[in-house]
């Protein structure tokens, strides 16, 4: 009976791993398919539908890549964290004057993208070292003067093989770069809607 159960355990967690390494590389996939896509860096303000809602395909700034790459696999973003803030609302950042939700923007900010997934997925040890960060892991940087940024580990590695590249957008549209360590890191998390 023992030998029975520590089978089965052995089987879920096998089948967890492999069902969550199924989830990372599909998001690795979708990221690395939007840098096919030319993209102009806009931040402005867009009137999107709800739910599913994005701002046009051409333009879009850093979290966009995010929400769409999500899309891709099926979750959301716009939805799952309109619903989070209309609930908790009192704990996500107040840097923009809100008094209440706006689902046109809200999930298109970094620091309520941090807020949503440290509550909602897994906030991660913030390391410099390259083995820390697996795929599909979301990484967020603070580039200065009050300036977050946000982008995906994908499954390609950097040309010395030591670590990951990312999928962003940092203004020269969505691209892949080896860019891990390049500003300081104010967040890394994992978030596959469990």
């Amino acid at each position: 009976m023992i030998l029975k159960n520590l089978t089965f355990i052995l089987l879920l967690f096998t089948f967890q791993f492999v069902q969550s390494q199924d989830f990372s590389g599909k998001l690795s996939i979708a990221s690395i398919e939007l840098t096919k896509q030319e993209v102009q860096y806009d931040p402005s303000y867009f009137s999107i539908p709800y739910p599913n809602g994005d701002v046009p395909s051409n333009i879009g700034v850093c979290t966009d890549v995010v929400i769409r790459a999500y899309r891709k696999v099926g979750i959301d973003l716009q939805k799952e964290v309109h619903e989070d803030m209309v609930a908790n609302f009192g704990l996500y950042p107040k840097i923009w004057g809100l008094k209440s939700t706006d689902k046109n923007i809200d999930h298109r900010r970094v620091p309520n993208l941090m807020v949503f997934f440290e509550r909602k997925g897994s906030e991660l040890k913030i390391t410099y070292k390259a083995i820390d960060y697996k795929v599909g892991d979301i990484v967020c940087w603070d580039l200065g003067g009050n300036v977050t940024h946000i982008g995906i580990v994908v499954n390609k590695k950097s040309s010395d093989g030591e670590r990951y590249m990312i999928v962003h957008n940092i203004g020269g549209g969505q691209v892949l770069e080896d860019c891990l360590f390049n500003f300081t890191i104010i967040g890394h998390y994992r978030y596959d809607n469990t």
